[in-house]
């Protein structure tokens, strides 16, 4: 019986890794993925300066010179958990929260986005320094590490639309960036199937439930965290390490 279970664990170990494989399954290797050829320009501006430009309506209130002095974007790439841990190693990266998007106020908890009944999907809203990084530059670990942007409503062995993969823009420039960026990699046949990422128009980010945040951080040994999330992290320690904190070498 001991070794049935054994067996039984390793099987379902197995099969999570594989998941995260099929997450990060690409035609290329991700450094080779261009860069875009339409993005913002860093900014010369000290960070107590505001830029104020992509502020989004929030469900809960947040620091106002947060708010006035860094930029947001909302992407979502199937689990968050795992879309989550990637950002939270790139410098520039002030904040990455987990949360839901694209359905009502009513619906915008786990339990109910989990049925794929709602019309959120699973998403991180990424707060960044626009001196030092882009939105270019975050698309671009989108495309290339956090999902596999041509797998419809699925990542893995996640399935539903609450997995899609999906930008919410909050600005007619996050759109512009993001539509041209879609069509360059499209266009130069950077994968063999084609891209389903849908452009949304981000109208309020619900932040989820306490116990989501820095998941894969609390969780480093948790099952599905070393099969799916790891083998991403590992991906951009492997390809972006000029990207990576300072204080966070890769392993």
């Amino acid at each position: 019986m001991t070794t049935t279970r054994r067996l039984t664990a390793g099987a379902l170990l197995m099969l999570l890794t594989l998941a995260g494989f099929a997450c990060n399954r690409y035609d290329q290797d991700p450094s080779a993925v261009s860069d875009p050829k339409v993005d913002e320009q860093l900014t010369t501006s000290s960070p107590d300066v505001a830029q104020g430009e992509d502020d989004v309506v929030l469900q809960t209130p947040t620091d106002p010179d947060v708010a006035s002095t860094y930029k947001t974007v909302v992407l979502g790439g199937g689990c968050f958990w795992c879309v989550e841990a990637v950002y939270e190693r790139i410098d520039g990266v002030i904040d990455v929260e987990s949360g839901y998007a694209g359905g009502e106020p009513e619906t915008a908890n786990y339990r109910a986005v989990s049925s794929g009944r709602t019309r959120h999907a699973e998403v991180v809203r990424i707060t960044y320094n626009p001196s030092q990084l882009t939105l270019g530059q975050i698309l671009k670990v989108f495309f290339s590490v956090a999902h596999d942007p041509t797998t419809l409503n699925r990542q893995g062995n996640d399935e539903g639309p609450q997995y899609r993969s999906a930008i919410f823009y909050a600005t007619d420039e996050q759109k512009q960036i993001a539509e041209a960026y879609i069509k360059q990699l499209t266009d130069e046949g950077v994968f063999s199937n084609p891209i389903v990422t849908t452009l949304e128009s981000l109208e309020v980010f619900y932040i989820a439930e306490a116990y989501h945040q820095d998941y894969a951080e609390n969780n480093p040994n948790q099952s599905y965290i070393r099969g799916v999330s790891t083998p991403k992290v590992r991906k951009l320690e492997a390809y972006f390490r000029d990207m990576l904190r300072e204080n966070e070498p890769a392993e």
